[in-house]
């Protein structure tokens, strides 16, 4: 009887998951409105009490993700994010291959902080102001494929900022594995060689390997004057550095270098010498949300003395405005991905308190006679599949609860198959559903699907190819792979 209940617990929570994996495939409701199914299915169904089950919702890792979108969204308000971009393409220089690296250089270092559909809106009109120029002064020199390019660069090159880092928080009391500096550290290499790769993808794709032509030996041409002269006009609209823009980049560098110095693994970080001696009270989360509380503090204008009072109101008087207001932040925030990150941490300790977890991992207990890259290898294929056709974030709700559990049932450490599949749910570049970066660059009008697909799918296969690379060489270094039997001893489940 006892069994039967058990199995009963373990269909339960299976059948929760099929459930919401089908409605995030159809989105015959939204993502978000499918996330919250169990706060309601989980306590009726028996498999966990109500209270539990809404806790998920509201973890330190979405403490960690709001503190990320509150600065992403000062940084955008103010308009910070088009200044680096416009500063770093005036530098690179406007020949075609220098161009494109440029523009994939900024918009890759742009979406590690602020959110890829973010960086794809502003960078495309950008791009496609330069094309427009381009093709106006010199169009019977410059043939149909040049003036894609561009876009197609933007299309396929957008590592994505988004919620596959917290998704990767599924062991609580990991000793701190994943944070800020160790995921930095694992995916900012991968990024550059993926950047790279794809470089010279595009490049041979479109552009071909003419490097005086490309590169700019020899005297500039009038049609990279004209370009030089657009993105200089753009700069130029900006003005001079605001008050309020250095104080936005002054909190978001001293933010990085608080999140660098926390726990940075060779030395004990500022958080263990001051608050973590005895356990992990101050978390990355902690330092996003104290820092984006700054943005409601600091004023976006110089204060200048006098003039200042209470009014016969009570008001204050010539009160500065704040950098960020919450009307502005309500407007911003993606509150959906926050719920749906929620959604991913209930379903996850749903899976573990019914049992499913355990059952799933045992059943793919033959996995363990298969070498450990190769499943690693083909499960980022499957993911990197799935995704094509459902949100990344979705995709990694959904995987990462099985994958961790798999892991755990075949003696493997969870985060060799966790943390490249993360990185492969964002590689979306074969259709314009895939992912809201692709729509954006398919609006434009200058790319079929088939574009897409021919160069997409290489992309796929070198992300697929480094993030292997990285997890077997400096990333199994990095998270001690080797040690997975005393890792997993020392952690619980929720």
């Amino acid at each position: 009887m006892f069994c039967v209940c058990v199995f009963l617990q373990e269909a339960r929570c299976g059948y929760v998951i099929i459930l919401m994996a089908l409605y995030w495939c159809t989105e015959c409701m939204p993502l978000a409105v499918t996330a919250l199914m169990p706060v309601v299915l989980f306590p009726m169904m028996g498999i966990m009490k109500a209270g539990p089950v809404s806790m998920e919702y509201l973890k330190d890792s979405n403490m960690l993700f709001i503190g990320g979108l509150l600065v992403a969204i000062a940084v955008e308000h103010w308009n910070l994010h088009k200044r680096i971009a416009l500063g770093v393409l005036l530098l690179v220089g406007v020949r075609p291959s220098l161009l494109m690296m440029g523009f994939m250089i900024v918009s890759s270092f742009l979406s590690m902080w602020i959110s890829n559909t973010a960086t794809t809106a502003m960078m495309l009109p950008i791009a496609h102001a330069v094309l427009q120029q381009l093709k106006a002064t010199e169009h019977d020199i410059i043939n149909e494929k040049q003036v894609k390019w561009t876009s197609k660069t933007f299309l396929n090159i957008t590592p994505t900022c988004t919620g596959g880092f917290q998704m990767c928080l599924l062991f609580p009391e990991n000793g701190d594995v994943i944070n800020f500096a160790s995921w930095f550290g694992f995916a900012f290499p991968n990024m550059v060689l993926m950047l790279v790769f794809s470089w010279l993808w595009l490049q041979f794709m479109y552009l071909g390997f003419n490097l005086k032509q490309s590169f700019g030996c020899g005297m500039k041409s009038d049609r990279d004057k004209e370009a030089y002269a657009v993105m200089k006009t753009e700069y130029r609209k900006l003005g001079s550095m605001r008050f309020a823009e250095g104080a936005v980049l002054t909190i978001f560098i001293l933010l990085v270098i608080l999140w660098f110095t926390r726990e940075p693994g060779f030395i004990d970080g500022w958080a263990t010498v001051l608050f973590n001696k005895e356990g992990e009270f101050v978390s990355d989360g902690t330092v996003a949300i104290l820092m984006s509380m700054l943005f409601f503090v600091v004023p976006s204008q110089l204060p200048r003395f006098g003039g200042y009072g209470q009014t016969e109101e009570g008001k204050v008087k010539n009160a500065l405005p704040t950098l960020l207001n919450w009307r502005v932040v309500n407007e911003r925030m993606p509150w959906n991905i926050i719920i749906l990150l929620g959604g991913g941490f209930a379903l996850a300790a749903g899976s573990e308190r019914s049992g499913l977890s355990k059952w799933l991992g045992e059943s793919l207990a033959p996995l363990q006679q298969i070498p450990a890259f190769a499943i690693s290898l083909l499960l980022c294929l499957l993911v990197a599949t799935f995704t094509e056709c459902s949100s990344n974030t979705a995709t990694t709700t959904l995987f990462l609860p099985i994958l961790a559990s798999m892991a755990t049932a075949i003696n493997l450490h969870p985060l060799y198959v966790m943390l490249p599949c993360t990185v492969a749910a964002s590689l979306a570049f074969m259709l314009p559903v895939a992912t809201p970066p692709n729509a954006i660059a398919f609006s434009f009008g200058n790319l079929k699907v088939i574009d897409m697909v021919k160069s997409g799918f290489m992309l796929n296969i070198i992300g697929i190819l480094t993030v292997n690379l990285g997890i077997n060489t400096w990333g199994y270094a990095m998270f001690d792979m080797a040690n997975f039997p005393v890792w997993a001893n020392s952690t619980s489940q929720p």
